[in-house]
């Protein structure tokens, strides 16, 4: 997994509510096993028509989206099914943050696990969010996971991250990596055995 310390970049707005796991990637793409390719498959519905084509209208196929690493989206973003080629594809595309008022509880951990940070804030900083978005869009943000303190021009705020999952984030280690960090003391309590 990715280390995650700070990120500094802009944020895309998409300020749609539930958006689910089907849009995010949906269910033709999920027969890979690797990410190899899952970034052209995001979103994949709303940013390509019939032919294949991009629409020009959608956000991520805009060329001010380019390189921005963090989507701040509408209420409730990741419910649906539980599939991990959801962050997959979020994190193929360049995303390493997602800012929202809540997220489904399986692609939270999902995200986790695959080096996506998922920062939950409350409705009126959500709203602030959207509204420096629409009216300063080339602004950036810093997401400092060692504070959990997202600061942008004019202020800062807080987010909640479990212990665990900061610790594997910041050291860039999946739960089994974070074990193994524990290799010398296992294998002293098992010759004690």
């Amino acid at each position: 997994m990715a280390q995650f310390t700070t990120l500094t970049s802009r944020m895309i707005p998409l300020p749609v509510n539930d958006i689910d796991t089907d849009q995010i990637i949906p269910a033709q793409f999920l027969k890979v096993t690797d990410k190899n390719g899952l970034a052209d498959a995001l979103f994949y519905n709303w940013r390509y028509n019939d032919d294949q084509s991009p629409k020009e209208d959608f956000i991520l196929n805009q060329p001010e989206s380019r390189g921005a690493q963090i989507l701040l989206a509408g209420d409730n973003f990741g419910c649906g099914s539980s599939r991990e080629h959801a962050p997959w594809a979020l994190t193929a595309f360049g995303f390493r943050a997602v800012i929202s008022t809540s997220f489904a509880d399986i692609f939270r951990n999902n995200s986790l696990k695959n080096g996506l940070i998922p920062i939950i804030v409350d409705e009126a900083t959500h709203n602030m969010l959207f509204d420096l978005a629409e009216e300063a869009p080339r602004t950036e943000l810093t997401v400092d996971l060692a504070t959990q303190t997202v600061t942008y021009p004019g202020g800062s705020f807080t987010f909640p991250i479990d212990p665990f999952n900061k610790t594997c984030l910041l050291n860039g280690v999946d739960e089994l990596g974070y074990i193994m960090g524990f290799e010398k003391e296992i294998a002293a309590y098992e010759s004690r055995d």
